[in-house]
């Protein structure tokens, strides 16, 4: 993997193709039911692995796909931006649904409560110490820090979605460089991967694996993505 030592990871292998499969209230697809089969086509596509958010559609999907499962919940709160799995009551809720892996927001944004990243991380290790953790960072900053705090996983989730990388090109590939030149953690890809040769240059780059959600699991999108050349014609 780019000519560096990587730290092995369970349940994933390398060149892992990882489907996300969520649906907000708001939109057309939202159920667990409905998840879970879009988690069953994934996998019968050629998917490795999961991503999805909340317990039922995580239960429902791990009960669906014997596939690893990488488990969120998006939580609000007041007093803070971050939302994915930002306290320890989401991530005992992706562990009761069955996830083998669970994704935290480790921005270096404030978290809810004023918690700090490393007590939550400590709060995790002492309660689940057999559970993987995967950090969604933004930058560089964010990466080198969540393997100094001892994260197995980093995604590039976060880039171009927190205020200091908005209007970020994605997919991010000067940041996917970056991370595995200046860390040893499996390195997971993630946003705007829109096409089969968005995912190959990032292989060749040398990430461990890649998550694809909107380009295959949200129909809506896609069909706006035809709509629009129309117009053009």
């Amino acid at each position: 993997m780019n000519g560096k030592q990587v730290k092995p990871l369970n349940h994933f292998k390398p060149k892992s193709l990882i489907v996300s499969c969520q649906a907000l209230p708001d939109e057309p697809l939202y159920g667990s039911h409905i998840m879970s089969k879009m988690a069953l086509a994934a996998y019968l596509g050629g998917a490795t692995g999961i991503r999805a958010n909340g317990y039922e559609d995580i239960k429902a999907i791990k009960e669906t796909v014997d596939l690893p499962v990488i488990g969120i919940v998006k939580q609000d709160y007041p007093d803070s931006p971050v939302y994915i799995t930002p306290t320890l009551k989401e991530v005992r809720d992706v562990v009761r649904a069955g996830a083998e892996i669970v994704a935290i927001d480790a921005t270096h944004r404030h978290r809810p409560n004023g918690e700090s990243l490393e007590a939550l991380v400590q709060s995790i290790r002492r309660e689940f110490p057999e559970l993987i953790l995967m950090a969604d960072i933004a930058t560089k900053a964010d990466g080198l820090k969540a393997e100094a705090l001892g994260f197995d996983m980093i995604s590039t989730t976060l880039t171009g979605y927190t205020e200091e990388t908005k209007g970020t090109p994605l997919p991010n590939y000067r940041l996917v460089k970056d991370l595995l030149k200046h860390t040893t953690c499996p390195i997971i890809a993630e946003g705007g991967i829109q096409c089969p040769n968005h995912l190959a240059k990032l292989f060749k780059l040398g990430v461990y694996g890649a998550v694809i959600g909107s380009a295959i699991t949200r129909p809506q999108l896609i069909t706006q993505s035809f709509a629009k050349v129309i117009d053009h014609v």
